[in-house]
C-alpha cells in the first residue's frame, strides 16, 4: 500500500511542478510587452530560435529512431548474457530467466528511451518559449518599473524552465517505475529500463549543449570581435549583423540546452541512487528502496517551489542576494522533508541495516538509521560549497575577477594568462571538496550514501536551474535596450542583473560537474555489477591502455568542441565583415543588417560540428566494449571522469572570471569601455565563450552519457572480441 502512495504522490508533485510552470508562464505574458520596436526585436529572436530548433530537432529526431532500433536488436543479441544473470552468492540480484522475452526487454527499455528524449525535448522547448517570451518584457519592466520588477519578470521567465525540468524530470521516472510495480516487474529491472530513460535525456541534453553551445559562441565571437573591436561599435548594436543570432545564441544554448542538460543531471542522479537502491537491498524491500530514492526528488520540487516565493527584489538589496535567499529557502525546505521522508521509511531502513557485506561492490554497513538522510545533506553541502567557491573565482566582488581586470590594463596577452590561471587555480578547492564529500557520504551509507548524495547535490535543481535560465533572459533584454534604442539607465539595470547572471550560470556549472562525478561512481558500480565484474585489475597492460584513453577523450572531445565554435565564428566574421563592406550605411543606421543570414550560418555551423563529437561519446563506449571488453571500457570510463572533471571546472570558472572582468572594467573600472584595458578583456571575454558554455558544461553530459550507454549494454559487452 505504502508503494501506490508513493507512485501516486511523486506522479502528483510532478504534475503540480508543471502547472506551477504553466501559471508562472501566464504570469509572464500578462507583463507589458512594450513598445513596437521593443517587440520587433524579440520576435526576430524568437523567430531565429524557433528555426534553430526545428532544424536541430530534425537530426535529433533522426537519432532517436536509429537509437531505438539499435536498442531493441542490442538487447536480443545479447539475450543470452541478460538472462543468464542469476543469483551471484555475493549480492541478493535475481533476473528470471523465464516470465520475460528478450523483447519485453528491449521494448521497455527502448520505451523509456523514448520517453526521456521526448520529454527532454519538450522541457527544452517549454523553457526557450518562455525565455523569448520574458525577455522583451524584462526589458520594458526595466524601462517603466525598474530592476525590482525587471528581476521578478526574469526569474518567473527562468523559473518556467526549472520547474519543467524537475516535472518532466521526475514524471517520466514515476511513469516507469510505477509501469513496472503495477505489472510485477521486479524494481531491479524497472531501473534497468530507467536506464534508457536516463539514455533519452542524455542524448538530448548532448546534442542540445553541443549544438546549441555552437550556435550561440559562434554568434557572440563574432559579434564581439568584428563589432566591439573593429567597427568600435557597442554590444548588442543594432547596426552588427551578428546581434540577433547573438541573442537568439542565449536562448538556443543558454536555455533550451541548459535544461535539458540539467533535466539529464537530475535524472541520471535519481537513477544512480535507485540502482544502487535496488542492488542492496532484499527483495522484500527493493521497491521501497527505490521509492524512497523517488521520495527524496519530489521532497526536492516541493522545497523548490517553495523556494522560488522568497526571490523578492528589495530596493537597495543586490539582486544576487534576493535569487540566493530563494536557493537556501528552498534547501531549508528540502532538508526538512528528507529527514521526514528518511523517518516515513524508517522501518525499511532499519530491516536492511546489516545487510550482508559484498566485497565486490565493498558496500559499508549502515551503522545508524538516518544515514541516508546524512548523506544527502552531506551532498547538498557539497554543491553549496562548491557553488560558493564557483561564486568567489567568478564574481566581480572578489580578487580574482579583479586582477584579471587588473591585468587587462597591460595588455590582450596578460589577462589570457591570468584567466587561464584562475581557472587552473579553481580546481583545487572544488575537487577536495567533492573527495571529502564522497568518503564522508560512503563512510555513513556505502555507495548507496555516495549516490544519494549526488541526489543531494541536484535535489533543489528547480530552483537551480530556474536561477541560470533567469540570467539568458536578463542578457537578452540588455540587448533588446541596446538595439531598440531605450535610455542608457535601462541597459544599467540589464547589465546588473546579466552580471549576476553570469556568476549564477558558473555556480549552476559547478553543481553540474561535482553531480556528475558523484553520479557518474553510482552508475560505474551499476555498471560493475550488471557486466558480472569481480575487479578491475590495473596491472593489465590493456586496461592501463583504457585508462589512458578515457583520460584522452575529455581533452580530445574539448578540442573538438572548441575548434567548432571557432569554425563556426570564423564563417560569421567574414559575413559580418562582407556586410559591413558592401553596405557602408548600416553603420550609417541608413541599411537594416541582413540578421537572418548570420542565423543561417550558425544554425547550419551547429548542425554540423555537433555530429562529430556527439559520434565520439556515443560510439566510443559501445566499440571498445564489444571489441575490449568490460575491464577496458570501465578503466577508460574512469579515465574520462577524472580529467573531465579538472577540464570542466577549469574551463567554466575561465570562461566566467573573463567575462565578469569585461563587465566590471564597463562599469568604469581601467578606463572604462573603449579603452586599451577593455579591448583586453574583450579578448578574454571572447577566449573564455567556447569554454564556459560549450566545451566545459558538455564535458559532464559527455561523462554520464558514455557511462549510461555502457550501462544499457553492459551484459552484452562480455571478455570484448580479443
Amino acid at each position: 500500500m505504502k508503494e501506490i502512495i508513493f507512485i501516486v504522490l511523486g506522479i502528483l508533485v510532478s504534475l503540480g511542478a508543471l502547472g506551477y510552470a504553466l501559471y508562472l508562464y501566464k504570469r509572464v505574458i500578462s507583463f507589458d510587452k512594450g513598445d513596437p520596436k521593443v517587440q520587433e526585436i524579440s520576435e526576430d529572436i524568437k523567430k531565429g530560435a524557433n528555426a534553430f530548433l526545428r532544424s536541430e530537432h530534425k537530426v535529433i529526431y533522426i537519432y532517436i529512431a536509429i537509437t531505438t532500433v539499435v536498442i531493441l536488436i542490442g538487447f536480443y543479441l545479447g539475450y543470452d548474457a541478460i538472462s543468464g544473470l542469476t543469483e551471484n552468492s555475493n549480492t541478493n540480484i535475481i533476473i528470471e530467466q523465464h516470465e520475460y522475452s528478450a523483447l519485453f526487454y528491449g521494448v521497455g527499455t527502448a520505451f523509456s528511451f523514448l520517453l526521456g528524449s521526448i520529454f527532454s525535448l519538450m522541457a527544452g522547448k517549454i523553457g526557450m518559449k518562455s525565455a523569448t517570451n520574458a525577455n522583451m518584457r524584462t526589458t520594458t519592466a526595466a524601462q517603466k518599473s525598474g530592476i525590482i520588477q525587471a528581476l521578478d519578470v526574469a526569474f518567473k521567465g527562468g523559473s518556467v524552465m526549472g520547474m519543467s525540468v524537475v516535472g518532466f524530470g521526475l514524471l517520466g521516472l514515476m511513469i516507469v517505475v510505477g509501469a513496472s510495480y503495477f505489472i510485477g516487474v521486479d524494481p531491479y529491472e524497472a531501473i534497468t529500463y530507467a536506464a534508457g530513460y536516463s539514455l533519452g535525456a542524455s542524448s538530448i541534453a548532448f546534442f542540445g549543449r553541443v549544438g546549441g553551445g555552437i550556435f550561440t559562441k559562434a554568434a557572440d565571437v563574432a559579434a564581439d570581435l568584428v563589432g566591439k573591436i573593429e567597427a568600435g561599435i557597442p554590444e548588442d548594436d543594432p547596426r552588427n549583423p551578428a546581434a540577433i543570432a547573438d541573442n537568439v545564441g542565449d536562448n538556443v544554448g543558454d536555455v533550451a540546452g541548459m535544461g535539458s542538460d540539467l533535466l539529464e543531471s537530475y535524472v541520471s542522479s535519481i537513477i544512480g541512487a535507485s540502482t544502487m537502491a535496488a542492488l542492496i537491498f532484499t527483495a522484500d524491500f527493493r521497491m521501497t528502496g527505490v521509492l524512497f530514492v523517488l521520495a527524496v526528488a519530489f521532497s526536492g520540487i516541493i522545497g523548490s517551489i517553495i523556494g522560488s516565493f522568497f526571490v523578492r527584489g528589495k530596493k537597495g538589496k543586490s539582486p544576487f542576494k534576493s535569487l540566493k535567499m530563494g536557493t537556501y529557502m528552498s534547501a531549508i525546505v528540502f532538508v526538512v522533508l528528507t529527514v521526514l521522508m528518511n523517518f516515513l521509511f524508517l522501518d525499511t531502513i532499519k530491516s536492511e541495516m546489516y545487510y550482508q557485506n559484498d566485497v565486490m561492490m565493498n558496500f559499508r554497513e549502515i551503522q545508524f538509521s538516518f544515514a541516508p538522510s546524512v548523506a544527502i545533506i552531506v551532498g547538498l553541502a557539497v554543491g553549496v560549497l562548491i557553488g560558493l567557491v564557483s561564486e568567489y573565482y567568478t564574481s566581480s566582488d572578489y580578487k580574482h575577477v579583479k586582477n584579471i581586470a587588473n591585468q587587462s590594463r597591460t595588455g590582450h596577452a596578460t589577462n589570457i594568462i591570468a584567466g587561464i590561471s584562475t581557472g587552473m587555480e579553481s580546481t583545487l578547492i572544488p575537487v577536495i571538496i567533492l573527495a571529502a564529500g564522497i568518503m564522508l557520504s560512503y563512510f555513513v551509507a556505502g555507495l548507496l550514501g555516495v549516490a544519494l548524495a549526488a541526489v543531494g547535490m541536484l535535489s533543489t535543481a528547480g530552483i537551480t536551474v530556474s536561477v541560470d535560465a533567469y540570467g539568458p533572459i536578463a542578457d537578452n533584454a540588455g540587448g533588446i535596450a541596446e538595439m531598440s534604442g531605450l535610455d542608457k539607465s535601462v541597459r544599467e539595470i540589464t547589465d546588473t542583473l546579466d552580471s549576476v547572471g553570469n556568476t549564477t550560470a558558473a555556480i549552476e556549472k559547478g553543481f553540474a560537474i561535482g553531480s556528475a562525478a558523484m553520479t557518474a561512481i553510482a552508475l560505474f558500480a551499476a555498471f560493475i555489477r550488471k557486466a558480472g565484474v569481480t575487479a578491475i585489475n590495473i596491472a593489465k597492460p590493456e586496461v592501463i591502455a583504457g585508462l589512458i584513453m578515457g583520460a584522452m577523450l575529455a581533452f580530445f572531445f574539448s578540442s573538438l568542441v572548441i575548434k567548432s565554435v571557432g569554425k563556426a565564428a570564423n564563417k560569421m566574421v567574414d559575413e559580418v565583415r562582407r556586410q559591413f563592406k558592401e553596405n557602408p550605411g548600416i553603420l550609417e543606421y541608413k541599411v537594416k543588417p541582413d540578421y537572418e543570414k548570420c542565423v543561417k550560418i550558425s544554425t547550419q555551423a551547429a548542425l554540423k560540428e555537433m555530429i562529430l563529437p556527439a559520434m565520439l561519446a556515443i560510439v566510443t563506449p559501445l566499440a571498445v566494449g564489444f571489441i575490449l571488453g568490460y575491464e577496458v571500457l570501465g578503466a577508460m570510463l574512469a579515465g574520462t571522469l577524472v580529467t573531465g572533471i579538472m577540464l570542466a571546472i577549469f574551463m567554466a570558472n575561465a570562461g566566467g572570471a573573463w567575462d565578469n572582468a569585461k563587465k566590471l572594467i564597463e562599469t568604469g573600472e581601467h578606463g572604462g569601455k573603449g579603452s586599451e584595458a577593455h579591448k583586453a578583456s574583450i579578448t578574454g571575454d571572447t577566449v573564455g565563450d567556447p569554454f564556459k558554455d560549450t566545451a566545459g558544461p558538455s564535458i559532464d553530459i559527455l561523462i554520464k552519457l558514455m557511462t549510461t550507454i555502457s550501462l544499457v549494454f553492459a551484459a552484452a559487452f562480455g571478455m570484448g572480441l580479443f
